[in-house]
């Protein structure tokens, strides 16, 4: 394996029959065709499955659907969300079934673990984690505090907190936005030009209008960075300590984006740190506008479709966890409950 994309994920791949080497390599090579994160958990779980394979003697390629349901066990024990441990199944599926062998996950052996697994989990209290949602109030909130302030740091950080609500973009996608991806509605507000997503990967792309507040917010910060004369240069870009703007086509890490949401909660969040949720989740995050903005947009009515066109997601029940408390207090039983049994109109 001479790629070093691949080489340090297949410690046993020496071992391996050529057809099957070869097999691997190719899928390496097409790499591309998967998004860097879906790529970086795949090399993750190889790497942990390689190495429990080798010090309990067992095979890694193919794996047994016995096998498979011990490693699952292991992690489980080891104390691995279920959430987790079904990724570890799925990704195990997906190497299988690019290297042209069955998947272990076929077996029923695996389906009834993975079933056991998650139920001892419900049983045992796990919750789906969630970020803490920044929200309108939140923004407004952050925008009076960091509004014209002298600090070029506050000025980029308002302006991608309101980029980040008004098009409820993950933060690998909002890193990626360059100057070149900025134009303008026929009423003055900013229109961004978003390439791909992480669920929409197609040539057109699509276009997020921003509002007339965030518009002049991000104005600001492209005049302040003096960004309007580099199209190639990314929109966020670091700030100096001195005070200077340093115009890069090198996009910020998501640590570096994650640290702009905890300014943000140290700055106008609560005086209380939230409920740690699966250790995690103390305070906004990378996560927290788009979960604020979707759940925003429940509280006014907005149907789930166009939250979901909003937000590009593609499967409901992924928007639904983020929504499942605001759906809860429309439930058909307290709408009943509260208003004389009688039934709303069209039901």
């Amino acid at each position: 394996m001479t790629n070093p994309a691949g080489a340090d994920a297949f410690p046993v791949l020496a071992a391996l029959e050529p057809a099957l080497a070869a097999r691997l390599r190719d899928f390496v090579q097409d790499r591309e065709a998967f998004s860097p994160n879906t790529w970086r958990q795949l090399l993750s779980v190889m790497r942990s499955c390689a190495r429990w394979s080798q010090d309990h003697g067992r095979e890694f390629l193919p794996m047994a659907s016995a096998d498979l349901r011990d490693y699952l066990t292991f992690l489980q024990a080891a104390g691995r969300a279920s959430t987790t441990v079904r990724a570890h199944a799925a990704l195990i599926s997906m190497l299988h079934r690019h290297a042209g062998l069955v998947p272990p996950t076929a077996s029923p052996l695996v389906f009834r673990t993975l079933r056991k697994i998650n139920r001892a989990a419900v049983v045992a209290g796990e919750r789906t984690g969630q970020a803490v949602p920044f929200c309108l109030g939140d923004l407004l909130a952050a925008d009076r505090a960091w509004h014209g302030s002298a600090r070029l740091r506050d000025v980029r950080n308002l302006a991608f907190l309101h980029v980040a609500y008004g098009t409820l973009l993950r933060i690998g996608e909002l890193a990626r936005l360059r100057v070149r991806d900025v134009d303008r509605a026929a009423d003055g507000r900013i229109l961004l030009h978003v390439g791909w997503t992480k669920t929409v990967v197609e040539a057109g792309g699509l276009v997020k209008a921003l509002s007339a507040a965030s518009t002049r917010r991000l104005e600001e910060w492209m005049a302040a960075a003096g960004l309007a004369a580099e199209p190639d240069a990314l929109l966020f870009c670091p700030v100096h300590r001195a005070n200077r703007a340093t115009v890069t086509t090198a996009a910020l890490s998501a640590p570096a984006l994650e640290a702009i949401f905890a300014r943000a909660w140290d700055t106008v969040g609560p005086a209380t740190a939230a409920a740690a949720n699966k250790g995690r989740y103390r305070g906004w995050s990378g996560h927290s506008a788009r979960v604020g903005a979707a759940q925003d947009m429940a509280r006014h009515g907005y149907a789930v479709a166009r939250i979901m066109q909003e937000g590009t997601w593609k499967k409901t029940e992924t928007l639904m966890r983020y929504l499942r408390h605001i759906e809860a207090q429309r439930g058909a039983m307290v709408d009943m409950m509260e208003n004389g049994g009688a039934p709303p109109a069209g039901t």
